[in-house]
């Protein structure tokens, strides 16, 4: 039976050959979810989403957010601990966008991309998009979170 999963704007299909862990950020699998953000030329969008993001750091550290942004092919990280990653090879496992152009994406605990967008999303809509996951369902009965 296939399992299709809808979060914003792209479907993810699990019984695709391309879900599969990101690589080039396998140091966060199963630790932290990670929102990776790329640059556009003039970086307004990139700014945009990065002021709605940060303005809500206990929610980003209550849901074991890491926020990366990739511009020019370096990686600075936003929110979290990063070190020592390759922005042209997060670029590359991510199918990411052309140099200049903004997307973000967020990946799983499991490593496999959830969501893709090509516009800022609020901060509202991604909790709530990272809310509906079974994974944090389950973190949230935990009585030590």
């Amino acid at each position: 039976m296939s399992k299709t999963l809808l979060y914003g704007a792209i479907k993810i299909d699990e019984t695709n050959s391309a879900y599969a862990p990101v690589e080039s950020l396998a140091a966060f699998q199963w630790k932290n979810r990670v929102f990776i953000l790329f640059a556009d030329k003039d970086n307004a969008r990139a700014a945009r989403q990065e002021n709605q993001l940060l303005s809500d750091r206990a929610a980003l550290d209550e849901r074991d957010i890491v926020i990366l942004k990739v511009s020019a092919g370096k990686v600075r990280p936003l929110f979290g601990a990063a070190d020592g990653l390759d922005g042209e090879a997060i670029c590359h496992d991510l199918d990411g966008p052309e140099a200049g152009e903004f997307a973000a994406f967020l990946l799983g605990k499991d490593g496999t991309v959830k969501l893709k967008v090509s516009e800022p999303i609020t901060s509202g809509e991604l909790f709530a998009i990272i809310d509906s996951m079974p994974m944090r369902a389950a973190e949230t009965l935990k009585p030590d979170k």
